[in-house]
């Protein structure tokens, strides 16, 4: 998978990590893909939920060693 952005939300609790994915996906292209790299356990269900709200996509959800990674793609 090609990877357009990636940023780094390690160590921010809920609800920064997605508004700093926010604020990434707003300055890319559609079909562009944002890496998100978090440690928030409750990052996972919150990318799902951003997803489902904005029409972006979540192309993949990973877990290791405490860190989550979320992928999307601008709508």
């Amino acid at each position: 998978m090609q990877i357009d952005k990636e940023i780094d939300t390690r160590g921010l609790k809920c609800p920064l990590p997605i508004l700093k994915a926010k604020k990434a996906l707003a300055d890319m292209a559609s079909g562009q893909i944002l890496k998100v790299v978090a440690t928030d356990p409750g990052s996972t269900r919150d990318f799902q939920a951003f997803a489902r709200q904005t029409g972006n996509e979540l192309v993949e959800q990973s877990s290791d060693g405490g860190e989550f990674v979320h992928c999307l793609k601008r709508r």
